[in-house]
């Protein structure tokens, strides 16, 4: 049997338009016991994953849990790139028990669901299985999501793979959906958002172009 190779991209992954993004709690009372991932790094994923979903006009949820009564405001980070964005605040652990949200994917209508938030081990946990469930193809951005220690989220990412979700990190989903340097119209703004969120990479982007005027196109 041959196989002919073609330069087209695989059917598994993400473009800006087969998904749907839920942010999901990523509030000032959940981030207080979350010992999985630096504080900081937490955010400035979060940031990342919100400013690229923005920038590239993915379909995006953002829900809350008691925002007013007990768990306080979405990080800035997240609803920055979504201005004027109702938050979807709910009673339940798990989101898609909270008939708002459900609603709102419906009339979105996408197949493949995106989750990332706090904490993994219930309020990622709980959506990732019921929308799997439910026929949906889940993706839950590993980084962008945080326990109350690393055994609880390391547990939680093993659950959710063995039921088969697939794990993908924040800088990847930027770079997933930019995918050709030679796109030029999302190229300025996959470079900015990885600048200025992208840890390690973006101070290197900086430094090319600084010292070399380097292009990755």
């Amino acid at each position: 049997m041959t196989i002919t190779a073609t330069p087209t991209p695989g059917a598994k992954l993400l473009n800006p338009h087969d998904h749907t993004l839920i942010m999901i709690d990523f509030q000032s009372q959940m981030a207080f016991a979350t010992h999985s991932i630096d504080p900081v790094q937490l955010r400035s994923n979060a940031a990342l994953v919100a400013s690229a979903a923005a920038g590239f006009g993915a379909s995006t949820i953002l829900t809350t849990v008691a925002e007013k009564s007990f768990s306080g405001p979405m990080f800035d980070e997240v609803t920055a790139p979504f201005p004027g964005q109702a938050l979807l605040d709910r009673t339940s652990m798990n989101t898609w028990e909270d008939a708002a949200v459900i609603k709102r994917v419906n009339e979105i209508g996408k197949t493949r669901i995106v989750l990332a938030g706090l904490w993994t081990s219930v309020c990622i946990v709980g959506p990732a299985l019921s929308a799997l469930d439910q026929g949906f193809e889940v993706f839950v951005i590993a980084d962008a999501c945080g326990d109350i220690s690393t055994e609880a989220h390391e547990r939680a990412l093993q659950r959710m793979i063995q039921a088969g979700a697939q794990p993908i990190t924040s800088l990847q989903y930027l770079l997933e959906m930019q995918r050709d340097w030679a796109r030029t119209d999302s190229y300025e703004m996959t470079t900015g958002i990885a600048k200025k969120f992208g840890g390690g990479y973006g101070i290197g982007i900086n430094y090319a172009r600084a010292m070399f005027g380097a292009h990755e196109g």
